[in-house]
This record gives structure tokens, C-alpha cells and sequence, in this order.
């Protein structure tokens, strides 16, 4: 640590505290008290601190950016600064929000109460959804992409910065997110091939346009149960917004919805791809067995062997 804190450019300090001692000090404070969620790995103590920092001395990076980056210089006022947003993030407040950021598929994307913060989690998804747009791409010039529930569009934004083929259209009920994954759009320079629109899972494209002629759907939903919604830990039902937890009284509401609809909107041989929690993945492959309208089913499975999410062709 001592090489990385002592940079080119001192550290501004306060009397008598080295730089190092600083980001001791600092450590010290948020270790024990700050458990990195499961589904927040990256946030580890020195993670916070190094992304802390870069804010209080005015750039705002994503946990994952600021451990590739030397520690800035911070005079006395950033310092306080900094001892500030350490404080915030003690009391709760998620760190991308203090932050600004969050890195997705590689992607740092704009955040903020609007919508749920993207998770680790979800790149299974994101990833699986890549790698079967790229097999469609080589066969087409052009692949089209509705992303339901969309959020903040960080699946939406990731498909198309990775495949260039693709045109994405997206959707999502709040017009907060709807908003925040405008703005995403916007921040990677993605308007002419993502276009989101304000609406209940498939309402925005109910016209002939979009019947029968998707290649792909994808689909983050709510998935957690009403009841446990609110046993969720404080940082995140506290701060980000219940409507995209909450799943209904058994947590697969939307899920229900979304594999019901869905198919009128593909084309043949086009495909679903959506996530689901824990425990939910074997019921619903099971579901989607039985309900005739898909032919081929593929389970996403986390490193543990868990289906975190499902594939399935019409």
C-alpha cells in the first residue's frame, strides 16, 4: 500500500497524519462495520476507501475504477470531505451512490435512487444474452432487442456497446428509470441504437412492428417474494426502489407475465433470456417444459451450480 499511497503527487494531510496513516485510519473505520453483501462483492474496505476518496477530490469513479488508479492528491477541506462520505457510507447510503457509478459488464454506468443498482449477478444474464447475439449476428446484419424491466439499461446499453448489430429497444414501468437509462444511453453514446421507452413490460410495443419480428428479449424482474422485501438488509430497501424487488406474494409475478407474453413478440427461433432468484430456477424450467410454446430451454448457472437465470428459443 505504502508504494501505491505515495504517488509523484503528495497527499495533502492533516498535521502530523501521513498518507498512509490516513488510509489506516480510514480502513480501520469502515472494517467490521461494512460487510460486503453477497451481492456486492467488490465492495471490500479498501474498494470504498479508494472510491471515497477519488470523490472528495472531485472525480467521480466506480469502485472497480478507482483500484486501478494512483490515490489523488486531497487538501485539508478534501479531507474532510472524504471523512464525510465515509460517514455516509457508515450510515447506509450504497456506496455507487455516493460514487455516481457503478461498473457493469465492464461498463461504468451513471446510478442513483431512480432504479436498482446493476449487480454482479445479472452479467450471467448480460453475458449469456452477448454470446447468443453474437451467433445471431453472424448470420444477420441486423439483430433487434426488446429489454423489459430495464432499469438503469445496463443490460439494454451492454448489448448494444457489445454487439454492434444490435438495436435495442427497452421499457421499464417508473419514469425515474426510464429517465436514468436515458441518460445511460446518452453517457455511452448509444442513441442511435437504444431507445427506451416509459410503460408495463410490453406495453410500449404492442404494434405490428415488433409481433413475431424480435431475435432476442431479455428480461431483469422483480423476483423476490412481498414478505421478504422487507427483510432485506437497510442499505438496500432503505435507499434503492421497492418496485424493483418486489415479485408479488410469491416473488414470480412478473415472471409469470413476461414468459406468458413474450412469445408473440419473437420470431421464430428468436429467444428469451431472463433471471431469476434462488430456489425459483428449477419450477420454472419446469414451467417452461410444459407450456409448449418453447423448444429448446437452456438453465444459466452462478459458480455454485445454482440457475441464477433462463434461455429459452420459440
Amino acid at each position: 500500500m505504502e508504494s501505491q499511497l505515495n504517488s509523484s503527487t503528495p497527499v495533502s494531510i492533516e498535521p502530523n497524519m501521513t498518507a498512509t496513516a490516513l488510509y489506516r485510519d480510514l480502513i480501520r473505520s469502515v472494517s467490521g462495520r461494512l460487510i460486503p453483501l453477497p451481492d456486492k462483492p467488490e465492495e471490500t474496505p479498501d474498494g470504498i476507501i479508494r472510491a471515497l476518496w477519488h470523490k472528495a477530490a472531485g472525480v467521480s469513479v466506480s469502485v472497480e475504477h478507482a483500484s486501478e488508479l494512483t490515490l489523488p492528491q486531497l487538501d485539508n477541506s478534501g479531507i474532510a470531505k472524504l471523512r464525510e462520505l465515509v460517514e455516509q457510507r457508515l450510515a447506509g447510503i450504497p456506496l455507487p451512490y455516493l460514487t455516481g457509478l457503478q461498473r457493469f459488464m465492464g461498463l461504468d454506468l451513471l446510478v442513483g435512487p431512480e432504479a436498482l443498482i446493476p449487480r454482479k449477478e445479472t452479467e450471467l444474464l448480460c453475458q449469456s444474452a452477448i454470446d447468443m447475439l453474437r451467433r445471431m449476428g453472424s448470420q444477420k446484419s441486423t439483430v433487434k432487442v426488446i429489454d423489459v424491466c430495464t432499469g438503469s439499461g445496463n443490460v439494454a446499453v451492454a448489448l448494444a456497446h457489445y454487439i454492434p448489430q444490435a438495436r435495442v429497444f427497452a421499457s421499464d414501468l417508473s419514469p425515474q428509470a426510464v429517465e436514468l437509462a436515458k441518460r445511460n444511453v446518452q453517457h455511452l453514446g448509444l442513441e442511435e441504437r437504444v431507445e427506451v421507452k416509459e410503460g408495463d413490460l410490453f406495453a410500449p410495443f404492442e404494434d405490428s412492428t415488433f409481433y413475431g419480428n424480435t431475435d432476442l428479449i431479455t428480461c431483469n424482474p422483480p423476483y423476490i417474494s412481498s414478505h421478504k422485501v422487507d427483510t432485506m438488509p437497510d442499505e438496500i430497501i432503505k435507499y434503492e426502489p421497492r418496485l424493483a424487488f418486489d415479485g408479488g406474494p410469491f416473488g414470480i409475478k412478473i415472471l409469470n407475465r413476461f414468459i406468458q407474453d413474450a412469445p408473440r413478440f419473437l420470431r421464430k427461433g428468436g429467444w428469451i433470456a431472463f433471471e431469476v432468484g434462488l430456489g425459483q430456477g428449477q419450477p420454472i424450467f419446469r414451467r417452461l417444459a410444459g407450456d409448449g410454446k418453447f423448444r429448446e430451454i437452456v438453465p444459466i448457472k452462478d459458480g455454485f451450480g445454482e440457475v441464477r437465470g433462463i434461455m429459452a428459443s420459440c
